[in-house]
């Protein structure tokens, strides 16, 4: 079924590594005086380097592969996701970003400490922590799965656990020595990469179908639709208003895997520019995969297709790349899929490691010796990074084992335990800017009620069949609920 490399192919990937090593050791010649300016840029990163490398963060090696199969199955009504985003980063922007300016921020949470107390900061960060670890974990194996069928033609553990160790110790290279800094310069590198490796497959497929009237049989197929105007489609607009607006709040608001970047702006118009820039950023990029899959459809549409290897279901552009890309091309959109992994993994160590020194580790340290150097919180800073990427790799490969030994999905549970988590943030978050209500003590209980509430509504928890749209909706209403119960006395600051 597949092709190998050919000698084009190693040429641009090792071309594309050589790249990574030289921009990796210029990256670590920044320094960094604190763990502060280690998390947050001292506040001095450029708006539109900020802007792009929330673009790469929200961009993973599974939307790489996996935003064609939308308009490959379906049309073009995914980007109604994306005009949502565009709503909830002028939300974000006009509420939540002043916030956390107005306390200089180093982690979203320590807004819920000033509001409510440190145990709810810490709380909060231990539920992001659960949650990014499963899904940042299961996110790293679907991007080692497409390196290992590219690269090595199977999926056994040996080619698996490298193709994880190649990511993770990209990952770590860009982000142990610089911090924030390096991170997001290098998030320039992989989002022009896999962009560029993108615009040649369209532009290659698109040649490859001269003489075909593409445009007649898309519309012949419907597949043109960019907006859902039914009631039960997975991107209607009524989801687009509610429960994906709810969702987007979170990921680039409450989530510090994407707030990182952008508390490290120089001011709170320029947080706020950043996130709305990278929406607009974001909606041609998606464009750009969606008329991929329009096209692979228009290619395969008279064709028999497997979409299998060895076993596990693929995408139909893997598909497309394990059995029919040009060489040099493979090559080239091997380095896209790694430059996306690398993006969204080494963003997410540095946002681990920020929540896990600032929020739980620092506090507990300077109670106990108060004279603790900043140079003590750096190197913990550092030892953050190695030991997230150590984590994650593991959870990597409990999701390989777990893929090849079970028929319950464990990938699909550990991808959505951050969305789970979302509904409890959000409900705290609105209690805690646009109400007076709630105690610390009810923060607990608020993140656990929107956490089980979607995920009973998950379909393999009691056969309940709602749109996971609803399901936010519901879950934060829940947990807004919970902390609406009683109001604190006074106002709580540490």
């Amino acid at each position: 079924m597949s092709n190998s490399f050919s000698s084009l192919d190693w040429f641009v990937f090792l071309s594309y590594f050589l790249i990574l090593a030289i921009s990796s050791y210029l990256f670590s010649q920044i320094q960094v005086k604190s763990s502060r300016e280690f998390f947050t840029g001292a506040n001095t990163m450029p708006l539109l380097a900020v802007a792009i490398s929330i673009v790469a963060t929200s961009q993973s090696a599974a939307t790489f592969l996996g935003v064609p199969e939308f308009s490959y199955l379906h049309d073009f009504t995914f980007i109604g996701f994306y005009l949502s985003s565009l709503l909830a980063v002028l939300f974000i922007g006009r509420y939540f970003v002043p916030k956390f300016y107005a306390i200089n921020a180093v982690t979203v949470y320590e807004l819920l400490e000033k509001r409510y107390s440190a145990k709810a900061k810490r709380q909060a960060g231990i539920m992001f922590l659960i949650g990014r670890i499963m899904a940042s974990g299961a996110r790293l194996y679907i991007a080692a799965l497409a390196v290992s069928m590219i690269l090595f033609l199977d999926i056994s553990f040996a080619h698996m656990f490298l193709a994880v160790i190649l990511l993770v110790l990209g990952a770590v290279a860009y982000s142990y020595f610089g911090g924030i800094k390096s991170i997001v310069y290098s998030d320039i590198i992989q989002a022009l990469t896999y962009v560029g490796a993108a615009l040649f497959v369209l532009w290659y497929l698109y040649v490859s179908l001269a003489g075909v009237d593409i445009l007649q049989i898309l519309q012949a197929h419907d597949k043109l639709r960019f907006i859902d105007t039914s009631w039960d489609g997975k991107f209607n607009i009524i989801g687009l208003l509610s429960g994906w607006l709810l969702l987007n709040i979170a990921a680039f608001g409450l989530d510090q895997d994407m707030t990182q970047r952008v508390l490290s702006c120089k001011n709170k118009q320029e947080a706020s520019r950043s996130l709305v820039l990278s929406i607009l950023l974001t909606i041609p990029i998606v464009l750009l995969f969606l008329a991929i899959g329009s096209l692979l459809y228009v290619h395969y549409q008279t064709a028999t297709v497997s979409q299998s290897f060895h076993g596990q279901s693929i995408t139909i552009f893997m598909y497309y790349i394990l059995t029919e890309m040009p060489s040099g091309l493979k090559g080239l959109v091997t380095v896209g899929a790694i430059a996306a992994a690398l993006s969204s993994t080494n963003s997410v160590l540095g946002a681990m490691a920020s929540v896990a020194v600032q929020d739980i580790y620092r506090p507990y340290k300077l109670k106990k010796e108060p004279d603790t150097s900043e140079a003590h919180f750096l190197k913990a800073s550092r030892f953050g990074i190695l030991v997230f990427a150590s984590i994650l790799t593991f959870m990597a490969m409990v999701s390989y084992l777990w893929q090849q030994n079970s028929d319950l999905s464990l990938i699909g549970f550990a991808l959505g335990v951050m969305s789970f988590a979302y509904s409890g943030l959000l409900g705290v978050f609105f209690s805690a800017i646009f109400t007076k209500r709630g105690t610390a003590a009810l923060v607990p209980y608020s993140l656990a009620a929107g956490f089980f509430t979607v995920l009973a509504l998950q379909p393999y928890i009691f056969g309940i069949h709602i749109g996971f749209s609803w399901q936010l909706l519901i879950g934060t209403l829940i947990a807004f609920g919970v902390m609406q119960l009683k109001k604190e006395k006074k106002s709580i600051q540490s």
